[in-house]
């Protein structure tokens, strides 16, 4: 399965260790970086390929929360996966209120990401 993921952080730091992780997914032949939530919808609209996203919570502009609310209002977007990766175990009712698939905890172990792309990527 050719896996196309767009990875939502404001942190460049954290998009680096995610795409240094994704790069030993053989799963994952693209990855394409958002700084925030306004900027992840943006890429969405422009790249239709992409199948799986990997979403912060606490950014500038939109939040992981407010994209989530917009991404999921719109029934096309109903079929791409989204996987919360937060510090912050108190917002995972809120995130899967509004439309996440998945929570993993911040710093993500490989072993925990991966099984959880290869389970959303059926």
């Amino acid at each position: 399965m050719a896996l196309k993921v767009l990875m939502v952080d404001d942190d460049f730091i954290n998009r680096k260790l995610l795409q240094t992780l994704l790069k030993k997914n053989s799963n994952v032949t693209d990855m394409v970086e958002a700084e925030n939530g306004s900027d992840a919808l943006d890429k969405l609209k422009k790249d239709p390929d992409i199948n799986l996203i990997l979403l912060d919570i606490m950014m500038p502009i939109v939040d992981g929360i407010e994209f989530l609310k917009i991404f999921r209002s719109d029934m096309a977007n109903a079929h791409i996966p989204v996987i919360v990766l937060s510090t912050d175990d108190t917002r995972k009712t809120e995130v899967f209120d509004n439309g996440a698939n998945d929570f993993l905890r911040k710093p993500v172990k490989e072993d925990v990401l991966f099984a959880k792309i290869t389970q959303w990527s059926q």
